[in-house]
């Protein structure tokens, strides 16, 4: 059952509806038949409306902002031109929190106008004996406004898959590393940093989650090892660059620090191997209901989860708890972020490959970056690592970056792999140019001078 009139669900209610149409594709190309301006009173939403379905009809996409606004000033008519303004504006800040709702409300409400329409066609056809023709006249407006997303139709949707926003990315806290991820995660996407016990990984998750708080985010943190609290003071120590062990000294600090984050984090622990993804799912939608869904999941770590799987093969069962993990992120439509264990061999490498994954290989084919972090005795000592990324759908892998980690505040600083910081010459790994290209020649060359020459790799402290 629906109100009799678009103007009986008050004013915000349509300021949410266009909202959707200016930011949700799939919610304009379901609606697209059965959506008519006149049913909004307000002629500034009308317009909104007509420029909408203009834009969508030409280029299968939402409407850009620079559009609106260069339509906007060919109007000549002053005082509708001001009201338009007034009412993207407000369109523009509505943080929808009922979107969902709003967009079936919506669509129910245009698919009972249409059936109406029909049956009132219907009358006349009626009369007349057309009896095939109401027939198809009913039969089309019950079809009205049903889910037409068939997926990317590669023809029509090139403006769309080149929109800024076609991909939101939460970007890492090491710009060399956001340069081969196209500025970052994006929602959907699932990132993995391989390392040995003690290598600095979990210290590498709050890094992330950290990164994202200050940039206004709302960051969810599980934990499987540690206990919520340490993990609460390892992001304090993170924030204010003091030492963990010395944390509870700056307590002042850290509070002076909180009051000019933007962002929210919810640390949870749970059990190693009582948690599953069903539970995770489950104090999302808690966390949602409060007000904060999640911008991004940071989970440590993601082998600890309990399978759903009934399968008695531990293969299997950990393959399938990745691919769960992977289908969370693409549900939620955010990116998740995790860590995992190396086998014995990896850990004593100097640069841990794909081949070196604990457990099963398949993780890299789930996920879809993936990162090693290495360190070795004498880089503990020393404040040094190293990231090599085995995987990236965005960009190149087979690289390798030198790293300084502070594993007592959680900073790496990430660089061109160069195991001496202060030299001018950087020996990146080669970049794919052409088959003559000899930089990578000279990489090979260099690596091999510093395999053999164990002082080479002493970074200053």
């Amino acid at each position: 059952m629906t109100l009799k009139s678009l103007s009986q669900y008050g004013p915000h209610f349509q300021v949410k509806v266009l909202h959707s149409l200016l930011k949700n594709k799939k919610f304009i190309l379901n609606i697209r038949d059965v959506i008519i301006p006149s049913y909004f009173e307000n002629q500034a939403h009308q317009w909104v409306v007509k420029e909408t379905l203009k834009y969508f009809d030409k280029f299968h996409t939402t409407p850009t902002l620079d559009f609106l606004k260069i339509e906007v000033k060919k109007l000549e008519n002053e005082v509708l031109k001001t009201a338009i303004v007034d009412q993207l504006k407000e369109v523009y800040k509505l943080v929808n929190d009922d979107q969902e709702y709003v967009e079936q409300e919506f669509s129910s409400f245009c698919k009972n106008q249409a059936l109406k329409n029909a049956l009132l066609k219907s009358v006349d056809l009626l009369s007349s004996g057309m009896f095939d023709d109401i027939r198809l006249t009913i039969d089309n407006a019950l079809k009205a406004g049903q889910d037409k997303n068939i997926g990317h139709e590669y023809l029509k949707d090139v403006e769309s898959r080149y929109k800024e926003e076609d991909r939101q990315i939460i970007p890492t806290p090491w710009p060399i590393i956001n340069e081969r991820l196209m500025g970052g995660l994006g929602g959907g996407d699932f990132g993995l940093i391989f390392g040995s016990p003690g290598g600095g990984k979990s210290w590498a998750m709050v890094a992330l989650g950290a990164h994202a708080v200050k940039l206004g985010l709302n960051v969810v943190h599980y934990t499987l090892e540690l206990s919520e609290g340490y993990v609460g003071k390892r992001y304090d120590a993170h924030f204010i660059n003091e030492k963990v062990n010395t944390i509870h000294l700056h307590k002042d600090k850290i509070n002076k620090f909180m009051e000019g984050l933007s962002g929210s984090l919810t640390i949870k622990e749970y059990p190693p191997g009582q948690a599953s993804i069903s539970t995770l799912e489950g104090h999302i939608q808690k966390i949602t209901d409060l007000g904060y869904p999640p911008d991004l999941i940071v989970l440590d770590y993601v082998d600890l989860l309990k399978s759903i799987s009934s399968s008695k093969d531990e293969k299997e069962k950990l393959d399938n708890t990745y691919v769960a993990t992977k289908a969370l992120a693409k549900s939620l439509n955010i990116p998740i972020w995790s860590v995992s264990q190396v086998n014995r061999a990896g850990a004593r490498d100097e640069i841990v490959e794909g081949d070196k994954a604990a457990g099963s290989y398949n993780k890299l084919m789930i996920t879809d970056f993936c990162m090693s972090l290495s360190r070795l005795p004498k880089d503990k000592l020393n404040n040094t690592a190293r990231f090599f990324l085995m995987k990236n759908r965005y960009g190149m892998d087979g690289l390798t970056f030198a790293v300084k980690a502070n594993t007592a505040t959680g900073h790496f600083e990430v660089h061109n792999y160069n195991t001496d910081l202060d030299e001018q010459e950087s020996y990146a790994p080669p970049t794919k140019t052409n088959k003559f290209d000899t930089d990578a020649d000279k990489f090979d060359k260099e690596l091999l001078r510093q395999k053999y020459d164990p002082g080479f790799f002493e970074l200053e402290k």
